[in-house]
């Protein structure tokens, strides 16, 4: 992990500014307006120096079902493990999450459920391990031609996550904020089999999450996950995820930005048990 002091480029125009006023204006004003612009200045200055951006590179894995047992009802469930450190040096995170899911149509569904998030101690993190209780609900929706199809997704959550003393002690109870996720997934078929078994895919897929809460104050913005990849029909009911992620994240702090490189693997598996 590296971290990178944002440069500034308005820094330089703001001296361009500055001394194209020393050339034509009266000294008088010239002077008032030098102070300003050294006020100006110095302020954007020390702005922008403290704004940085740590670079990481991490790899997700992950198996996610959708299991239909009614004509108007089923569940979800995702498991994940992720990894940090050039890509494998040590454990991130896991997430477990499910909940009954209800089909208004064969492409419109809405779930709600429970999630639970481990996020493992380790360098650039606490030195304890932290979790956080999620409740989540979301509507998912797909359209479907014989040349592309579209999947989005809108999600809401409540993360209780367990306050810290510092980074090697736990607090007592737990900060709660809302945030929404909205995600959509544009598959396109490249070969002769589209989206039939052994079909192969090209996708792009992003995520923007926003928070909001009383708690939140500088990052209301959170993220941003942007996924190019290739995708495997493996049979009518599975798919094999496989490409470049960039997760590019603001942190609480407000000035403090994570810009993350990652390896995505993910397996899709879908269940029909109406018979």
């Amino acid at each position: 992990m590296c971290i990178e002091p944002l440069m500034s480029a308005r820094q330089q125009r703001v001296g361009h500014i500055c001394l194209f006023s020393k050339s034509v204006l009266p000294n008088t004003l010239h002077m008032k307006l030098s102070i300003l612009c050294t006020i100006f200045t110095l302020s954007v200055s020390s702005l922008l120096a403290q704004k940085t951006v740590a670079t990481d590179e991490q790899a997700w894995f992950a198996v996610l079902n959708q299991t239909r047992i009614s004509k108007k009802w089923g569940f979800w469930f995702d498991a994940h493990l992720r990894l940090k450190d050039n890509y494998a040096g040590h454990l991130s995170q896991s997430i477990l999450r499910f909940g009954p899911t209800y089909f208004l149509t064969d492409d419109v569904r809405l779930t709600a459920g429970y999630a639970y998030v481990h996020t493992f101690p380790g360098p650039g993190d606490a030195n304890i391990g932290l979790s956080e209780h999620r409740l989540w609900q979301q509507v998912q929706w797909f359209t479907r031609g014989p040349k592309a199809r579209l999947m989005q997704r809108v999600r809401l959550e409540e993360r209780y996550r367990r306050k810290t003393m510092n980074d090697n002690e736990l607090g007592e109870g737990y900060n709660f904020n809302w945030r929404i996720r909205y995600n959509f997934a544009l598959f396109l078929p490249i070969t002769k089999k589209r989206f039939e078994p052994g079909g192969l895919l090209f996708l792009v897929n992003d995520e923007m999450f926003i928070n909001f809460g009383k708690n939140i104050v500088y990052n209301h913005f959170d993220q941003n996950r942007f996924f190019v990849g290739l995708v495997y029909q493996i049979n009518k009911h599975a798919q094999l995820h496989g490409g470049y992620m960039n997760l590019y994240q603001q942190l609480p702090s407000g000035n403090q930005f994570r810009n993350q490189h990652t390896v995505r693997v993910f397996y899709f598996h879908n269940f029909d048990l109406r018979g």
